[in-house]
């Protein structure tokens, strides 16, 4: 089974040097793992030995922040890697703070991994959520490398759990420990008789916990909510902004701010398109525009997450097709009520919050205008709704001390 997984590597690496051509993504997949290994020979000396994260894309990044942000203070003597799979995460934090080498992870194949892990030098590797290539976790076991997975989900629908699945099965073995989110998933890896796994949580809660320790005010946001209500509607895809338009375009009284996933021009101008009301881009913003619009459209990247704290409720995108929820705990930790779409199942966040009755899930514009509508006319139902939300996370916060005290451990035993 290995040998046919290297072959396919091989293949899928060849279909992208051509497939590049078509598509711009993946011209930039392509494109930016030509420099990984040089971004690594420059920035991991002869004498240097690191700690590696390694991210699928941005919400795994936010995932590993906490963590990383105290390995910096307390294993200040490493330098740390961090990798992405995707553009949208390596094309976004490609000029972090956190890590001292950020690159795109080379495709997994045997000689990239031996060459990244002769490179990287790594003392420990921290795979965040579920990412799982198998060449280089067999690579890091041979060379006695502690290997941690954290914020972990695990689902009976994936490889591991199917009766062909012994290949990726010998590879999740490798890993030294598994930090999941959830008890089912704890349970799924038992039955693969898998027992090194603690339920620590997700460690997303800390990060946005300490967002609200933060100064979150923006001036632009000052001057555009003023006195009046204000939706806040995050990290939106074009199929999410159709099932918005219908209340935007009621409700001119209601500020409206749009900060979709996408801002390239085109994206934009299409946005603008579907809206009747009257809108500023951040971009050509000014104190009067501000003032006078009923929207304003985000075209710019950084700055939802204090956007949130002007939210007296929350749209966040990504449930209506099969894009993937984006973070509603951004906003749930300002303690907003959030509306999202109806395709969250393998987001057990949202699964729990809308059990408790602080999200909404809907399928359609309709159901999407009546929910906004009973929310702005409600404001009990909002606060109450709210502090579900801001109650949720602050009851779940402690995923990265749970890890920490792990790699004090690790450390009192010579391992990092």
């Amino acid at each position: 089974m290995g040998t046919l997984y290297n072959l396919l590597t091989h293949v899928a690496g060849a279909h992208l040097q051509v497939a590049q051509g078509f598509n711009k993504k993946l011209k930039t997949f392509v494109q930016g793992r030509k420099r990984s290994f040089q971004i690594l020979e420059e920035a991991i000396g002869s004498g240097d030995q690191s700690i590696w994260f390694h991210c699928a894309s941005l919400g795994e990044f936010e995932q590993a922040v906490p963590i990383m942000e105290e390995v910096r203070k307390k294993y200040a003597q490493y330098k740390i890697v961090l990798t992405f799979f995707s553009p949208s995460g390596y094309e976004v934090k490609k000029d972090t703070t956190l890590a001292d080498a950020v690159l795109y992870l080379p495709l997994d194949t045997p000689s990239n991994a031996r060459r990244f892990i002769e490179l990287a030098k790594p003392r420990l590797a921290i795979f965040v959520k579920y990412e799982f290539w198998p060449n280089y976790l067999f690579e890091l076991k041979k060379k006695d490398v502690p290997v941690l997975l954290v914020s972990g989900v695990f689902r009976k629908n994936q490889i591991f759990f199917k009766p062909h699945g012994g290949f990726m099965r010998k590879a999740l073995r490798t890993i030294d420990h598994f930090f999941v989110q959830n008890k089912a998933s704890e349970e799924l890896l038992k039955s693969l008789k898998i027992n090194n796994s603690t339920v620590s949580g997700d460690t997303r809660f800390d990060r946005v916990s300490h967002q609200i320790e933060m100064d979150n005010t923006l001036d632009f946001m000052e001057d555009f909510k003023g006195d009046s209500l204000c939706v806040v509607c995050g990290s939106t895809w074009p199929e999410d902004e159709i099932l918005l338009e219908g209340f935007i375009n009621k409700h001119p009284e209601i500020k409206i701010v749009l900060a979709p996933h996408k801002i390239d021009p085109e994206k934009i101008e299409a946005l603008q398109s579907l809206l009747k009301t009257k809108t500023v881009l951040y971009s050509e913003k000014n104190k009067t525009a501000l003032n006078d619009a009923s929207v304003l459209i985000i075209d710019a990247i950084g700055l939802l997450s204090k956007i949130y704290y002007y939210a007296d409720i929350a749209y966040v995108g990504g449930a209506v097709g099969k894009t993937g929820l984006h973070n509603i705990l951004e906003p749930a930790t300002f303690g907003v009520p959030i509306v999202i779409g109806n395709n969250y199942s393998k987001f057990p966040e949202a699964v729990k919050l809308e059990q408790l009755a602080g999200l909404f899930a809907v399928a359609n514009s309709e159901e999407c205008d009546r929910i906004l509508t009973r929310l702005v006319e409600n404001q009990h139902l909002r606060n109450k709704t709210g502090m579900i939300c801001g109650h949720y996370v602050n009851s779940n916060t402690g995923a990265t001390a749970i890890i920490l005290d792990y790699l004090d451990k690790l450390n009192r035993n010579g391992l990092i």
